[in-house]
C-alpha cells in the first residue's frame, strides 16, 4: 500500500479479498451472518403456522383478515427498520448495526411472547420486522464484501436459502408447542416465540468474531485498519489451508478522500447514474415480494379453511413447502455463477409465474388433492425462491460500495411497500371463493413473467466480476469526476 498524503491513497484489498481460497473463515462468515435467516425462518414459520390458532378464544381470538393484519404490521416495520439502520450501516459500519439489529430483532420476539390483545401483537411485530429490515441490509452488504468475487452468488444464494431451514425447523416446533394434548392452547403459541428467540442468542456471540468490513473502511479513510483486518484473515486461512504464500492479487485501487454519504447521494446514484438498474432493481424486488408476501403468510389459511387441515398439524404440511424452497436457492445457485445472472433470473422468474397460474387454474377447478397441490407448490416455490434471492443478490452488488446498504434498503423498502398489504389482501380473498383466491394467483403470476422478461431485457451480468468492476466506489471518483454514466 502506497499514498499520497494529499489526495489519494493506492490499495489492494479489494483484490486481495477476491483471491481468497474458501476457508474455514469464509464459513465462519456463512454461518454467522447467515444464521439470522434461519432465525428468521423460524420465527415467521411459527407465526404463519399460528394464524389458525390465534383465531381460537382462548388465544387472541383473531379473524382470518386480522391474521392478515398482523403481517402486514411486521412487513410494514421491515420497512422503517430497511430505511433507518442501512443509513447508519453505510454511515457507521456493517458490524455495529448487524450487531444492534439482531438484539432488537430477539428483544422483539421476546415480547411477542406476552402480547394480549391485537394492537400489543401488532405492535411487537412491528419491532421485530424492524430489526429484520436493518438486517437485510447490513447482512447483505457484509457478505457480499467479504466473499469472493467467483462465489458471491451461490454463496448469497444459499445463505438467502437457509430462511426456509429455519421454516421447516418451525414447522416441527409447531407440531408439538401446537398440540393441545402437550400444552394448553393458550400457552403453547408464547412458547413457540419464547424457544425461537432463545437459540438466537448463541448467534450474537458467534458474529462478535466477524471484523468489520475491510472494503467499507477503505472506502471510509480507514485503509490501515482495513489492510490490519486483511491481514488478519490472510494469515488464518494460510494456518487453515497449511500453505505458506497466497496468490499475488492483480491490479489496486486508489482512493480519494470524500464526505460521507448522504440520502442525496443515494438519490444521485441510483436516478441519475444508474437509473437502468435502478429500473431494473425495482421491478425483480416488487414482482417476487407480491407474490411471496401473499402466498406464502396465507398458506395455512388454505390448509385450514379448503382442505380441514387441523390447525395443531399445520406446521407437519409446512415441511415440503419449505423443502422447495430450500432446495431451489442451494440447487440452482452455483448456475447463477456460471451460466450467469440474466438467463438463471429470467429462467427461475418465468417459471415460478407459470406454475403459480397452473396451481390456480387446478385449484379452482378443484383437480387438486392436498397431497397434489402441496406439490405443485413447492415446485411454484422452488424456482421463486432462487430468483427471489437472486434478486436481493443483484441489488446487493450492482450499485457503489459507499451507498450499498442503502440501496439494499430502498429496494427492500419498494417491494415490501408493495407487498404490505398483500397478506390482507389475499386473506380477504381466501374467505371469500376458490374463485377469487385463482385470479389472486393469476396476478401474481403475472408480476413474475413481468420480472422475468424485465431481467432479460436489463439484466446485469455481475457473475464472477469484483464488485469494484461491476460499479465503482465513490472514493475512487476524484470530486471534480461526474458520476460514471452507466445502465
Amino acid at each position: 500500500m502506497s499514498a499520497d498524503l494529499h489526495a489519494s491513497v493506492i490499495t489492494d484489498i479489494p483484490q486481495r479479498m477476491d483471491r481468497l481460497p474458501w476457508s474455514r473463515w469464509h464459513w465462519l462468515v456463512v454461518t454467522a451472518l447467515g444464521i439470522t435467516w434461519l432465525l428468521d425462518g423460524l420465527e415467521v414459520s411459527i407465526v404463519a403456522s399460528l394464524g389458525p390458532t390465534l383465531t381460537q378464544p382462548t388465544t387472541l381470538h383473531l379473524r382470518e383478515s386480522e391474521v392478515g393484519l398482523t403481517a402486514s404490521a411486521y412487513l410494514a416495520g421491515s420497512v422503517i427498520g430497511a430505511l433507518v439502520f442501512s443509513y447508519l450501516t453505510d454511515r457507521q459500519g456493517r458490524k455495529k448495526w448487524f450487531m444492534i439489529t439482531l438484539l432488537l430483532y430477539l428483544t422483539a420476539t421476546v415480547c411477542t411472547a406476552f402480547s394480549w390483545n391485537l394492537a400489543s401483537f401488532m405492535f411487537f411485530r412491528f419491532l421485530t420486522g424492524a430489526g429484520i429490515g436493518g438486517e437485510y441490509a447490513a447482512i447483505n452488504s457484509a457478505i457480499d464484501e467479504l466473499i469472493p468475487a467467483r462465489r458471491r452468488g451461490h454463496t448469497d444464494l444459499a445463505i438467502n436459502g437457509t430462511w426456509w431451514l429455519g421454516s421447516a425447523a418451525g414447522a416441527l416446533l409447531t407440531l408439538v408447542l401446537l398440540n393441545p394434548a402437550i400444552f394448553p392452547e393458550h400457552l403453547g403459541w408464547r412458547l413457540c416465540f419464547l424457544l425461537g428467540a432463545v437459540l438466537g442468542i448463541a448467534i450474537a456471540l458467534i458474529r462478535r468474531l466477524i471484523p468489520e468490513s475491510p472494503r467499507w473502511l477503505m472506502t471510509h479513510s480507514r485503509v490501515q485498519e482495513a489492510e490490519a483486518v486483511v491481514a488478519r484473515i490472510e494469515r488464518e486461512i494460510l494456518d487453515d489451508h497449511g500453505i505458506e504464500s497466497l496468490p499475488a492479487p492483480q491490479g489496486s485501487i486508489a482512493l480519494h478522500p470524500r464526505p460521507g454519504a448522504t440520502v442525496a447521494t443515494v438519490a444521485r446514484e441510483l436516478f441519475k447514474s444508474y437509473p437502468q438498474r435502478t429500473m431494473l432493481g425495482i421491478s425483480l424486488m416488487v414482482t417476487q415480494a407480491f407474490m411471496y408476501n401473499a402466498v406464502s403468510f396465507t398458506y395455512p389459511l388454505i390448509l385450514t379453511k379448503y382442505y380441514a387441515v387441523p390447525s395443531s398439524r399445520i406446521g407437519l404440511y409446512i415441511l415440503p413447502f419449505a423443502l422447495g424452497n430450500f432446495l431451489g436457492p442451494f440447487l440452482l445457485g452455483r448456475f447463477f455463477d456460471t451460466i450467469g445472472r440474466k438467463p438463471m433470473i429470467s429462467f427461475t422468474y418465468a417459471m415460478a409465474g407459470v406454475l403459480l397460474a397452473l396451481t390456480g387454474l387446478f385449484f379452482w377447478q378443484g383437480s387438486f388433492t392436498l397431497t397434489t397441490h402441496m406439490i405443485l407448490w413447492s415446485a411454484v416455490f422452488f424456482f421463486a425462491s432462487a430468483g427471489a434471492s437472486a434478486a436481493y443478490l443483484t441489488v446487493s452488488e450492482i450499485f457503489p460500495m459507499e451507498v450499498r446498504a442503502m440501496a439494499i434498503a430502498f429496494f427492500f423498502i419498494v417491494a415490501q411497500g408493495a407487498g404490505v398489504l398483500a397478506p390482507w389482501l389475499y386473506a380477504k380473498m381466501i374467505e371469500t371463493s376458490a374463485a377469487s383466491i385463482f385470479y389472486g394467483y393469476l396476478l401474481g403470476a403475472g408480476m413474475m413473467l413481468v420480472g422475468a422478461l424485465v431481467e432479460l431485457v436489463w439484466g446485469i451480468e455481475a457473475e464472477r466480476r469484483s464488485l469494484e468492476s461491476i460499479a465503482m466506489p465513490l472514493s475512487a471518483q476524484k470530486m471534480s469526476d461526474s458520476p460514471p454514466s452507466a445502465a
